[in-house]
């Protein structure tokens, strides 16, 4: 079993920034797949960025250039840094592990863009 702690949700201005982060822990073995998905309310959760076991990031083009992805290997910790934050922003930012038998995903943590 793996346990996914996300962090850094809240509330921002527009035009604010956020640094989200995912912990890890458990049984994990190797350096796994990590990434960020969002859910709007009456949308599909969708891709926000993720990182693959070899460090090659992907993020959706509606935040590039304004996110960036991270992961601490040793901590098995991913991060999510926002910037230029905008309302179509706003959703809950859910964190997924994927290990070559099983995916994880997070609780899930509110971000909230708005004046």
């Amino acid at each position: 079993q793996v346990q996914l702690v996300e962090s850094g949700g809240g509330l921002v201005q527009p035009g604010g920034s956020l640094r989200l982060s995912c912990a890890a822990s458990g049984s994990i073995f190797g350096i796994p797949a990590m990434g960020w998905y969002r859910q709007a309310p009456g949308n599909q959760r969708e891709l926000v960025a993720d990182i693959t076991s070899g460090g090659r990031k992907n993020y959706a083009d509606s935040v590039k250039g304004r996110f960036t992805i991270s992961r601490d290997t040793a901590k098995n910790t991913v991060y999510l840094q926002m910037n230029s934050l905008k309302p179509e922003d706003t959703a809950v930012y859910y964190c997924k592990f994927a290990s070559s038998v099983r995916v994880y995903w997070g609780p899930g943590t509110q971000v909230t863009v708005s004046s």
